[in-house]
């Protein structure tokens, strides 16, 4: 349910062109489907009212294995994180056989763009998703905002993302003849080769990962944690 004038404003110009409208943490986000995507991103620029005339940011998202977490979260004590001895991915735990794989999710791939209105002082973040997982694909919003150049190249290299118009997408990050997407939720992180300088050789030399051991590191993100909700009740604050 929107509650700012914006998010209704939004919602009026946008008609039924997007998907869902969510408003959290004072920040406001929509969900457009792929085939809105340049429909709604030329309506943000060009539409005088909304005047989002510079993208901040665009960015590749794995929803892989999504709402899966690795931090213990509800009976951790005060005095640090539990995910070093008890967790599932701490030294030697992790197996490969075990990665994430690809479940019950509808749509794998996402593109999130955050958009700047200077003229209005206002920000918002864009997401559409890819309807192939196996060759996910968006138009190209180069035409539209043209500081996206790199940041595209940079979501193809690392998520596979193909841009549909896109004049130059090549890898941008990666070495010469890297193979896969490395942001990837089933890429391992110790990556497919590790490459060495072979003094016998004179040259560089590309072997399978063999100084690397297999782990996992997973970032930890606090949404509605639990122990916060319980501290609050324990001090008879009340929401």
């Amino acid at each position: 349910m929107t509650t700012t004038k914006f998010a209704q404003h939004l919602e009026a110009k946008l008609d039924q062109k997007f998907v869902s409208l969510t408003e959290a943490r004072g920040e406001t986000m929509i969900d457009v489907l792929p085939e809105n995507w340049l429909a709604v991103a030329t309506l943000l620029r060009n539409d005088a009212d909304l005047h989002f005339e510079q993208a901040m940011d665009l960015c590749g998202v794995d929803y892989l294995s999504y709402g899966d977490a690795e931090w213990d979260t509800t009976d951790v004590s005060s005095e640090g994180f539990s995910r070093g001895v008890e967790g599932d991915s701490g030294p030697g735990r992790f197996n490969w056989a075990d990665r994430p794989r690809n479940g019950n999710i509808p749509h794998r791939f996402g593109v999130v763009a955050q958009l700047l209105s200077i003229k209005h002082n206002r920000r918002l973040r864009v997401r559409a998703h890819c309807e192939d997982d196996d060759l996910p694909s968006l138009p190209s919003l180069i035409g539209i905002w043209p500081s996206v150049d790199w940041f595209e190249r940079e979501a193809f290299d690392l998520f596979g993302i193909v841009f549909e118009g896109h004049p130059d997408l090549r890898r941008i990050l990666t070495d010469y003849g890297f193979v896969g997407h490395p942001f990837r939720k089933d890429f391992p992180l110790i990556g497919n080769v590790e490459v060495r300088y072979d003094p016998e050789k004179k040259r560089v030399v590309y072997e399978p990962v063999s100084s690397v051991e297999p782990r996992v590191l997973v970032p930890r993100t606090i949404r509605d944690d639990s122990r916060y909700e319980q501290s609050v009740a324990e001090a008879g604050v009340k929401k």
